[in-house]
């Protein structure tokens, strides 16, 4: 079987490995600019500027976060001693591009903060959606998930050619000060992963919009935190007496939670 040949998704991808949601990008690392569009932009702020490095990673040269590029050294190496056919066809679509997600909104990529990567073999992507994925990204995959890497053959749309940083391994930064308190909002601490927000994506996302339609709220659960969540967040806090800000913190959640 080749490389580039397709085949389902696997099953139990990304264990342990939850994908970094926008509220913990944003407190952790800061804005990277103040607007957004489909195409990739520089970085405008200043102190996430000076965490920008561009090095050889091994098959190709990586331009991104300076701890996210170091980590991706590592893990290709790793791939070299496991998975050297596949090793010898990765190339890159690009690390840095400070952008919307594709088909939204209101989310903003992770790539914007040099933290996520999307990977070729043979210099073909793997298209994104059709639920399908290429065999050699499979082959890898687990070696980004013992990393802390979340696979984007996870996301609720397949997006199998992209890998991210996952939230635990971004928290572990700041903890042993690799990236500083760069984040508008300072650190955040253990309390912050329970926080959702408009452009969040992900099952955690599901649940809220769950939650929400079991006291009343009629929006479609399909994981995205739209608009229409926003809006659904904000009706069930005015409902309950909490600050209204559209925001899922702990104490909206809290609220949701009871019966």
């Amino acid at each position: 079987m080749a490389l580039t040949d397709l085949i389902p998704i696997p099953g139990n991808i990304n264990p342990g490995v939850v994908n970094a949601k926008q509220a913990t990008m944003l407190s952790l690392l800061g804005n990277p600019r103040t607007s957004y569009s489909n195409d990739c932009q520089s970085v405008t702020n200043p102190t996430l500027r000076d965490l920008i490095v561009v090095q050889d990673v091994g098959p190709f040269k990586a331009q991104g976060l300076r701890p996210a590029v170091e980590s991706l050294t590592t893990i290709l190496t790793e791939v070299a001693k496991e998975q050297a056919e596949v090793y010898g066809a990765l190339g890159s679509a690009g690390m840095l591009c400070a952008r919307l997600v594709r088909g939204s909104a209101t989310s903003i990529s992770n790539h914007s903060w040099g933290t996520a990567i999307d990977l070729t073999l043979n210099g073909v992507l793997d298209t994104r959606g059709d639920k399908r994925v290429q065999g050699g990204l499979a082959q890898i995959a687990p070696i980004f998930n013992r990393n802390g890497w979340y696979w984007g053959a996870g996301f609720r749309t397949e997006d199998a050619m992209h890998f991210e940083c996952g939230d635990a391994l971004i928290r572990q930064w700041l903890e042993k000060g690799v990236i500083g308190s760069t984040g508008a909002t300072g650190s955040a601490g253990s309390g912050s992963r329970q926080i959702l927000m408009l452009g969040d994506r992900g099952p955690e996302v599901t649940a809220l919009q769950e939650k929400l339609n079991a006291h009343g709220a009629q929006i479609t659960a399909d994981g995205i935190y739209g608009r229409d969540t926003q809006a659904a967040v904000m009706a069930f806090q005015s409902s309950k007496g909490l600050a209204v800000d559209g925001v899922a913190g702990a104490a909206t959640q809290a609220a949701l939670g009871k019966s």
